[in-house]
């Protein structure tokens, strides 16, 4: 298993705001480089049962994953799975109000199946440097939707 937390303070930009675009996952094209294409599955509001695909860019190759909302409290949570023959991916999005703005906290958990439960320790740096990159992709995003002004 492999896992990458972060908290990102985004000042200036609301809870509600910070949610909205997080929870349509089909943003991970813009904020992730280690996303080549994202796109939402079906119209209609974001809900449990929402879902979306993404072509992650993972060692050289492109992979398809569909990730389904599994879990979602508005303006506070939306919880992410996909899996396929390799690995179980688990994405958690948490969103806090703060002071100043919204506080939001990316988790990530990647689990291997198969020979890939073998490649923990390797799997946990390589996440890691994926989790940094999408980290601070993450921070341009949220910072480039605070209002002008702000």
């Amino acid at each position: 298993m492999a896992q990458f937390t972060t908290t990102i303070q985004t000042p200036g930009l609301d809870v509600s705001a910070a949610f909205a675009h997080l929870a349509d996952f089909s943003s991970a094209e813009q904020w992730d480089p280690g996303v080549a294409k994202a796109s939402r599955d079906q119209q209609g509001p974001i809900e449990v049962g929402s879902s979306f695909t993404v072509v992650a860019d993972f060692l050289g190759r492109q992979i398809p994953l569909t990730y389904r909302i599994v879990d979602l409290v508005a303006d506070e949570r939306v919880v992410l799975r996909a899996e396929n023959a390799s690995v179980v991916s688990l994405d958690t999005l948490t969103f806090v109000a703060s002071d100043s703005g919204a506080s939001v906290t990316y988790d990530a958990v990647l689990d291997g199946k198969g020979a890939m439960r073998l490649a923990g320790p390797f799997l946990q740096l390589l996440f890691n440097r994926i989790g940094h990159k999408a980290e601070a992709g993450l921070r341009a995003y949220l910072a480039a939707l605070v209002p002008v002004g702000s």
